[in-house]
């Protein structure tokens, strides 16, 4: 592991844990990529790279070598305006309008451990020994630009960073048109791209297709990292399966607009790009300025795309998530928003209370409409104070009731957002995001709050500190319930007016390090509308997100299936709601909502005192068993099963590290007729050793002793069951 150059051959070999990241400077001045994939031992990289005269309309850059074109070189950082017609990872304007650029070779520096980026979340490393990085200095003294390209490779881990800083280092303005965050070229493009797609209340959902010759893209110019795609896609090969295959993940740590995309030139080379969306987007680098770009995290997998979902999960869970909440249980809550919308008072939510301690709920959590005049959606956003029509003994009298039950106390704030019927726009319109002179449109009857401005965000933090230091509160949810339009901001000049977006997310990162620093006892959720940004730049501050408003447990088989594939199980709130449900009316059984949801952060969103006793039986059973299980759950590795996209049943499963203790849940969305009889083949445990299994709803009765290598080469006989949502969770205990 670790970084080597050979200034022989003038490569760079990265070696992860089994996995190599090759590249070579040509003619000592052009960063071209060799290989990423297997790890190899680099006997002679200098020789790995192919390069060719292709024709007179791929044109070269030096007259003496007309072998070398950029245009069909393989690169790691390609530029816009020369020979190459390519997608370009970068674009600049200069004071007298031209937009030509060519970065080259200047110096590099490698080094143990992982720099922070400056305002921008990343991944983060505890000891230098886990992970080595190297800066490499690009320049185009032509026009002062200067671009230190950083990677890191993890020690233990098949992933790599990389990000980019701009500086201007001449004597007139850049402006940057388009600064991704990396460039790759890959030799081939035999691949499938996946990605995750969706809507509201159907967020994540998988997507797989082949790339073709010409642009393969998502993106998001929402404003946020969006519903409808998330920050990610992999290329897989042909073959590629859960697990076999190679698969290339690729996953921003940012949550604004977004773009990523996979181009196939005319002699199969792949070329992805992959950062802060340019649609709209500029940035006006004054002379001595910087330039930050935000990291991308790459993931190489040669056991499908299974390898590569538990390296994302293990990162992403141990060394971007942060604060006292990482490695802890994460609280069982019951979240009033279901069980009374806005119509609540002290005493309904001590009742609630009562009942949630009763049946060993951990943790209360009170949703929307306890402040300003917040009888509906239409006014109140921004006047972060008590409403004492509901609570008129103030918030330290309602933490101390449900505490006095039992039950630490959670609150919901939406803290980007304004209302135009509030105290707080009327004494500040100019504090939203809008462009004079354009109507300034509303989505939920509310505005967003210019983050850009210091003015903005001191307010902010002001009143969230006053709120959260009144009282013991240990945990906030932390909603975002529209996205941009009109995005300008009254403080910008006009040359920076497309700044605006980007700044936002800046002053957002601001204001969550400040708040989260401040109250580190405090377990954060981030929510937007459910799971529009649900993405690595928001669990840098908050290590959980709400996963979707739709609390469906069919939908969220999908749902939390999908959003599998990049983010760790210890990231996903997931929770038992009434029925009919009511985001799509379909009613389930307790159980297999219960089941669903103890596959995430359990929790429960409706009125616990309206259950019967049978009821109440049930949900203690469920509560009890979700505590025996949660560090397993929460902690363990991940493996999918059955995808609810190809069958009509789902599983999956959850394995301990040291592979002695495993969960199993099986899940019949619909009954066949005269149904087959199926096994399922189980995935990470240890072949040699034999297990106990058992339902683990019986607490060790009937238990069976199978070998890990049976359960995973034959296969556990499934329940052949009459009825629509059905499911079973089973244990499995080594024998020691």
């Amino acid at each position: 592991m670790g970084i080597v150059y050979d200034s022989n051959s003038q490569t760079f070999h990265l070696q992860g844990k089994s996995s190599s990241y090759i590249m070579q400077l040509i003619k000592s001045k052009y960063l071209a990529h060799v290989h990423w994939g297997r790890q190899i031992r680099g006997t002679n990289p200098g020789s790995l790279l192919a390069i060719r005269r292709r024709c007179s309309f791929s044109p070269s850059t030096d007259p003496n070598d007309l072998t070398l074109s950029l245009d069909t070189l393989p690169q790691e950082f390609p530029a816009y305006g020369g020979s190459d017609f390519r997608v370009p990872v970068y674009q600049v304007q200069m004071e007298d309008g031209t937009t030509v650029s060519e970065l080259v070779y200047e110096s590099h520096r490698i080094y143990a451990g992982k720099t922070p980026l400056e305002g921008l979340p990343s991944t983060y490393t505890e000891d230098d020994s886990e992970a080595e990085s190297i800066d490499i200095v690009l320049v185009d003294p032509g026009i002062g630009l200067k671009a230190i390209l950083t990677y890191t490779v993890f020690r233990d881990l098949d992933a790599i960073t990389r990000s980019v800083r701009f500086m201007n280092v001449g004597n007139q303005s850049i402006k940057l048109l388009r600064a991704l965050s990396f460039g790759i070229d890959i030799s081939h493009c035999e691949f499938d791209m996946l990605h995750l797609s969706g809507t509201w209340a159907r967020e994540r959902h998988i997507e797989r297709r082949p790339i073709l010759t010409g642009g393969s893209v998502i993106e998001s110019r929402r404003g946020s990292s969006s519903h409808s795609l998330n920050p990610f896609m992999a290329l897989l090969s042909k073959q590629a399966d859960e697990d076999q295959g190679e698969a290339y993940g690729f996953s921003l740590v940012y949550s604004g607009s977004f773009v990523a995309q996979a181009e196939v030139d005319p002699y199969g080379t792949t070329r992805v790009v992959m950062g802060i969306n340019s649609f709209d987007f500029s940035w006006l680098l004054e002379p001595g300025q910087a330039f930050q770009t935000p990291e991308a995290v790459l993931v190489y997998s040669a056991e499908g795309i299974g390898g590569m979902s538990r390296t994302y999960h293990k990162l992403y869970r141990t060394r971007l998530c942060r604060g006292q909440f990482r490695d802890r249980h994460r609280p069982i809550l019951i979240n009033n928003w279901e069980a009374t919308y806005f119509n609540f008072n002290a005493d309904k939510m001590e009742e609630l209370a009562r009942v949630g301690k009763e049946l060993g709920l951990e943790l209360l959590v009170l949703d929307d409409g306890w402040f300003g005049k917040r009888d509906n959606d239409k006014s109140s956003l921004g006047d972060w104070f008590v409403d004492r029509n509901k609570l008129p003994q103030g918030m330290p009298d309602l933490v101390s009731r449900v505490k006095q039950q039992g039950l630490e106390f959670g609150l919901w704030f939406e803290p980007e957002m304004v209302s135009p019927d509030s105290e707080l726009y009327r004494a500040h319109p100019d504090w939203c995001l809008h462009v004079p002179g354009r109507r300034r449109t509303e989505a939920r009857q509310q505005l967003i709050l210019d983050y850009s401005r210091q003015d903005v965000r001191d307010y902010i933090v002001t009143v969230i500190t006053d709120i959260l230091a009144s009282s013991p509160i240990t945990y906030v949810k932390w909603d975002m319930n529209r996205n941009m339009t009109e995005i300008g901001s009254a403080q910008l000049p006009p040359e920076r007016q497309r700044e605006t977006a980007h700044r936002y997310m800046l002053g957002l990162y601001d204001v969550l390090e400040r708040i989260t620093s401040a109250f580190p006892n405090v377990l954060f959720e981030s929510c937007s509308g459910g799971g529009g940004r649900f993405d690595p730049g928001m669990l840098y501050y908050m290590p959980q997100t709400w996963t979707s408003d739709n609390t469906d447990a069919v939908e969220r088989l999908k749902i939390q299936y999908g959003t599998s594939i990049v983010y760790p199980i210890s990231t996903m709130g997931a929770h038992v709601s009434a029925v009919p449900n009511h985001q799509v009316h379909r009613t389930t059984p307790l159980d297999m909502r219960g089941n669903v949801a103890m596959s995430g952060n359990f929790g429960y969103e409706l009125d616990l005192t309206a259950f019967t006793e049978v009821e109440k039986e049930a949900v203690k059973k469920q509560v009890a068993l979700y505590k025996q299980l949660r560090p397993l759950i929460q902690f363990g590795e991940f493996y999918r099963l059955i995808s609810p996209f190809e069958q009509i049943n789902a599983a999956w499963m959850f394995v301990s590290e040291d592979k002695k203790e495993a969960l199993v849940a099986f899940f019949q969305v619909l009954a066949e007729p005269n149904a087959p009889l199926r096994k399922l083949r189980l995935k990470g445990l240890a072949a040699e050793c034999n297990y106990f299994l058992y339902d683990a709803e019986d607490q060790g009765e009937g238990v069976e002793i199978f070998g890990g290598d049976e359960l995973m080469h034959v296969g556990l006989n499934l329940p052949i069951w009459k009825g629509d949502f059905r499911s079973r969770l089973y244990r499995l205990k080594m024998e020691e």
